[in-house]
């Protein structure tokens, strides 16, 4: 009661994606879809990963908890994106709007660390592999899993308080699907220079610093495998692949809004569909197509379940 007290405004407006109804009908249909498809990929995933022994690895344990965070942060926003595709006033409460910021950066962070400790993983499997099991035990893939959600939380904690401070007394259109605080601090009626700089400082510098732990990561992984067997070979450069991939489709989004100078709109708001919707699918299908052994686990899991069914 008392931060809405200090501001005049209630709600924000989504200006969308687009004004045409035909094409919003469109993207209703299309979006519905692919978060459905989501959902169910990554609960497919978490459900293989945590109920198949074989799986019982820290590789697929550390890739169960990206999948969580994947449907997590694909449903943070999505939902209520597709609703106002078909609203003809797209508001947004001004609780919702700040529960939406909280949450794509918990997340986005949260991700970011996780990534890095996963890159960690086929590190000590690739380069240390006689002592992989001693090093990634049990009670260290719990504590990177926990120190990614500490990061999510350090990193909302350092960034937010500044903007859900701010007196927002007028504007209230925000310029994109959902809120994100580049876009919402710029509505308050102060000068926000600070603000702004504390949101590239911060979402900069973790979205950088990671990236480049990653590149030095895989390329120390690439380097050591040139010298192992051919067949060896073959496998590590089809899962490191896999992981390559993700994190150029992860971070790429994130680089281009909170580091690149510009501002481009239409650009952004294609990079947060992007971020949202089309990163969470991607890492299922990316990380299940190229596995074997994860397309084998889902295939015994579905006869498990079609089996079950039957008996009953």
């Amino acid at each position: 009661m008392q931060l809405l007290n200090q501001s005049q405004v209630s709600e924000f407006i989504l200006v969308g994606l687009t004004s045409f109804k035909d094409i919003e009908f469109l993207l209703f249909a299309l979006l519905s879809i692919i978060y459905l498809v989501t959902v169910l990929g990554n609960l497919l995933i978490i459900l293989t990963v945590f109920l198949t022994p074989n799986l019982n690895t820290p590789m697929y344990f550390l890739l169960g908890n990206l999948s969580f965070v994947d449907m997590s942060l694909a449903s943070f926003a999505t939902p209520k994106m597709i609703v106002n595709l078909i609203k003809h006033r797209k508001t947004i409460s001004f609780l919702g709007c700040f529960t939406q910021i909280f949450l794509l950066h918990l997340l986005g962070a949260t991700e970011t660390v996780l990534l890095v400790s996963m890159a960690f993983d086929r590190y000590v499997a690739i380069c240390k592999p006689l002592h992989y099991m001693t090093i990634m035990n049990k009670k260290l893939c719990i504590l990177l899993v926990v120190m990614s959600w500490c990061s999510g939380l350090l990193h909302v904690g350092l960034q937010l308080p500044f903007a859900i401070n701010l007196p927002f007394c007028g504007p209230n259109m925000v310029d994109s699907i959902f809120c994100d605080l580049p876009l919402v601090s710029k509505l308050a009626c102060t000068d926000t220079y600070f603000v702004q700089v504390v949101i590239v400082a911060n979402s900069g510098m973790i979205s950088m610093s990671c990236f480049l732990i990653l590149l030095i990561s895989y390329t120390l992984i690439l380097t050591t495998i040139k010298r192992s067997s051919s067949i060896g070979q073959s496998k590590v450069r089809s899962t490191l692949t896999a992981h390559i991939t993700v994190v150029i489709i992860f971070f790429g989004p994130c680089i281009f809004i909170y580091v690149w100078p510009f501002n481009n709109h239409s650009v952004d708001k294609f990079l947060a569909v992007f971020y949202t919707i089309i990163t969470p699918i991607l890492n299922p299908l990316i990380y299940t197509l190229r596995n074997k052994e994860m397309k084998t686990a889902m295939r015994k899991l579905w006869r498990a379940l079609v089996h079950s069914n039957e008996d009953s």
